[in-house]
């Protein structure tokens, strides 16, 4: 029988350490102004966005989120005695820190760190987990993951395990996905270990429905995206004047998300005036799907090998444990 942690009064803390704004006006320029637009899926995630996106984890034809629970539920024995218990826990994206939940109690990290760019959500989020998890120091940390060197030095001196749930890593291109593994196991050290979702390749017609659900949940999520870049780039974005288009790139093996603009306009923001053709579109999100070949030669590419595998028995989904080769 699994010893529980000693309750004590919950440790909260909440660090900002998100990018200057200037930084992100001018990554978002240089993404509307060149030939090809094109705006990082992070800027999904204002308060709004973070909601939607939470709507749409609970919408019929959206399988990952509830596959990957189902996985996350069923084996969470055998993940922590792959990975061990009692290590420093973190989550880039955590969102609403929902997935988390079900790795606690067979995980019983030393400490979790939750992070997000969107720092309101992300701190109601890591609160509700405080109270109930009384027992786990949590540190919430607004940070721009990519970006960020180094983690603050304040947290707990234990071997460190990074959780990135929900195929996210598929938003990125192979070489950026491989970029991206590479920065998360310098961040996690000598010993560290990481823990991924991965959305598996399968039949065209359930990746289609999935990004195109028939309540609009997907297509305002993506729309939404057009209120937040009004925000930060002092903007006239008109979401009415755009379509949400999500279509499945078979040689590819990955969705490809738009907003595309339903006539010829031009849209102030950033200080600056962008033009756009009828019909011209914005790339807002790729989501690459992985074989358990494929994933393992992008693993074996950043330095990483797969230590553990588990996915559903309709081969939808899967969660990978990896460590430094």
């Amino acid at each position: 029988m699994t010893a529980q942690p000693q309750l004590h009064a919950p440790t909260f803390d909440y660090i900002d350490s998100g990018p200057p704004p200037d930084n992100s006006v001018a990554e978002l320029m240089a993404g509307l102004s060149g030939p090809r637009k094109r705006v990082s899926p992070k800027y999904f995630y204002d308060e709004r966005g973070s909601e939607l996106f939470e709507q749409i984890t609970e919408q019929p034809e959206y399988y990952p989120t509830r596959t990957e629970r189902s996985i996350l539920r069923q084996h969470c024995g055998d993940i922590a005695r792959r990975l061990g218990r009692r290590q420093l826990l973190l989550e880039p994206g955590a969102g609403s820190c929902e997935k988390v939940r079900l790795l606690l109690d067979s995980l019983q990290p030393a400490a979790y760190v939750p992070m997000d760019i969107s720092g309101e959500f992300l701190c109601q989020s890591a609160q509700r987990l405080t109270e109930e998890y009384p027992w786990l120091p949590v540190t919430a940390l607004r940070a721009d993951f990519t970006r960020m060197p180094a983690l603050p030095r304040a947290l707990p001196p234990a071997p460190r395990c990074l959780f990135y749930p929900g195929s996210t890593l598929g938003n990125f291109t192979p070489a950026e996905a491989r970029r991206f593994l590479c920065h998360a196991a310098r961040l996690t050290g000598p010993g560290g270990q990481l823990l991924l979702g991965i959305d598996l390749h399968k039949d065209h017609d359930v990746l289609h429905a999935a990004y195109n659900d028939a309540a609009g949940v997907t297509a305002a999520f993506n729309l939404n995206l057009l209120n937040h870049l009004n925000r930060l780039l002092d903007g006239e974005f008109d979401p009415g004047a755009f379509r949400h288009v999500a279509g499945y790139h078979r040689g590819r093996r990955r969705i490809e998300m738009y907003l595309e603009s339903r006539h010829a306009q031009h849209v102030r923001c950033g200080g600056r005036t962008v033009q756009f053709r009828r019909g011209e579109r914005i790339l807002t999100e790729y989501s690459c799907k992985y074989t358990r070949h494929s994933f393992s030669r992008l693993a074996r590419q950043a330095g990483l090998a797969i230590t553990g595998h588990w996915q559903d028995d309709a081969g939808l989904f899967a969660v990978f444990a990896l460590a430094g080769c």
